[in-house]
Parts: C-alpha cells; sequence; structure tokens
C-alpha cells in the first residue's frame, strides 16, 4: 500500500474533529473521502499534510512513517495536494506558478551557482522548464501560458493549481474539492483529468469531494465520514447505500 492511516486523532479545544480514523491507499487507485460539512474531510488532509499536528495515530508513506515529519518535507517525499480556495500567485503568470511547483526537484545551487548560471544550473533549469511545459500540454493550458493568474476565469484557475502540484511529480496527489466551484462542463472536465492523472501519469489520488458524480465517475474505493469518524468505508454504490451515510446525510 503507498499511504495508510492509523487510528488518527486531533482535537481542537475539546472536540475531536478526527477521531480515530483508519485507511489505506493502495497505489495507482483513487481514493476518496466523503462527508458532511465539518466531518473532519479537510482535516485529514491537513494531518498528512503536516500542517495539523495529531494527538494519536501513524501516518505511513511507502512504508515510512511521516507522523512527525515537518510540513516542509512532505513535498520531497511525493506528495501534493491542492486547497479548496485556490492558493496561486495573483501577479504571477500560469507559466511561473507551475515553475513554483518544481521547487522540491531545485535542491541546493549555492548563492554561487545560482549568480553565475553555471552549466549544471542552465541544465536543470532547462529540464524544469521542460517539465512544466508537458503538464502544459497535457492539461492544455498552452492558451494561457503567459497570462497573469488575476485575470483567468475561476475554472482555468483550478486547472492551474491542479498543474503546479503535478510539477512536483508527486506519487500521492491530494485533491480538495476539486470541483467546488465549477459548472457542469468544468466537472466533467475535471473528471477527465482526474482519470488520465491515474491512468497516464500513474499518479495515485485520494480526494475530499461533495460532489457525488464526480465520485461515483472516478472512485474506485470511498470513506465516509461523519463527525470526524468513519461510518463507512466500499465501492462508490456500496457507501452511498449505507445506512449510516444515509442519516448522515439525510437526518433522521
Amino acid at each position: 500500500m503507498l499511504l495508510e492511516i492509523e487510528k488518527l486523532a486531533v482535537q481542537f479545544g475539546g472536540i475531536r474533529a478526527v477521531d480515530d480514523v483508519s485507511f489505506h491507499i493502495e497505489q495507482g487507485e483513487v481514493f476518496t473521502i466523503i462527508g458532511p460539512n465539518g466531518a473532519g474531510k479537510t482535516t485529514i488532509f491537513n494531518l498528512i499534510s503536516r500542517i495539523y499536528e495529531p494527538v494519536a495515530g501513524r501516518i505511513v508513506f511507502d512504508g515510512r512513517e511521516i507522523t512527525n515529519s515537518p510540513a516542509h518535507r512532505i513535498a520531497n517525499l511525493g506528495i501534493a495536494r491542492t486547497f479548496q480556495n485556490i492558493e496561486l500567485f495573483e501577479n504571477a503568470t500560469v507559466l511561473d506558478n507551475l515553475l513554483l511547483g518544481r521547487h522540491p526537484h531545485r535542491g541546493q545551487q549555492g548563492v554561487v551557482g545560482e549568480m553565475l548560471f553555471l552549466s549544471a544550473v542552465r541544465r536543470r533549469e532547462l529540464d524544469h522548464r521542460r517539465r512544466v511545459e508537458e503538464i502544459i500540454d497535457f492539461l492544455e493550458l498552452a492558451h494561457y501560458r503567459s497570462t497573469h493568474i488575476s485575470v483567468l476565469p475561476y475554472g482555468v484557475r483550478k486547472v492551474v493549481e491542479l498543474g503546479r502540484a503535478l510539477a512536483s511529480e508527486p506519487r500521492l496527489l491530494l485533491l480538495d474539492e476539486p470541483s467546488s466551484g465549477l459548472n457542469v462542463e468544468e466537472t466533467e472536465d475535471m473528471s477527465f483529468w482526474i482519470k488520465d492523472i491515474r491512468e497516464e501519469l500513474g499518479v495515485t489520488v485520494c480526494m475530499v469531494e461533495h460532489d457525488m458524480t464526480l465520485v461515483n465517475s472516478v472512485s474506485d474505493r470511498v470513506l465516509a465520514l461523519n463527525y470526524g469518524r468513519v461510518i463507512a468505508e466500499g465501492t462508490p454504490r456500496e457507501v452511498q447505500s449505507h445506512s449510516e451515510v444515509i442519516k448522515a446525510y439525510l437526518g433522521g
């Protein structure tokens, strides 16, 4: 398995936002976490990303425990994520934003090397640009390459953020509400991107999502949360028909 979450918990004040959560993600699958607002979905992403400190449990990535790894090391290990609220540099171009996604691969060039732009530095920079151009082609962003983020439609910004995450060449991609703010056509496009990311790029995907059409379209397995606890896990059909999931969404 690529990622293993074991009895994970985090507490804010007297509230356990995530409580004794366990699941695993296999290499090459699309795994989706669903649940009502406040169920703890994004909090789990923040725990994996090491933004939050767990009060209990373990996080293991590719056989290596990362529970106590510093946040800045996570991208270097091969985990990338997007955010529910888009985090891009508004006054930079699409190309510039995607190049920033290459930071885990830039290494330590040294001040002198950077100033003199030595041949090794030039080669690495050309490689970064080549890989970013591949992402631009993959996500069909060529038309927007030199456009500033501030003037882009919201749907295109979502794709750019996806591209920046892919630029780091992750093994595991965490997508936080990828359909949020998108119209029906844009959501269908996002479905295609997610499938292609898994099938063409070989990247494992873990997604937090509320749009069940998208969930059904791309997910191999689904985990349902409510009040920070796991209430169901299985195929999309199995989870949606589970009595506790129906109760969580519809009440009663």
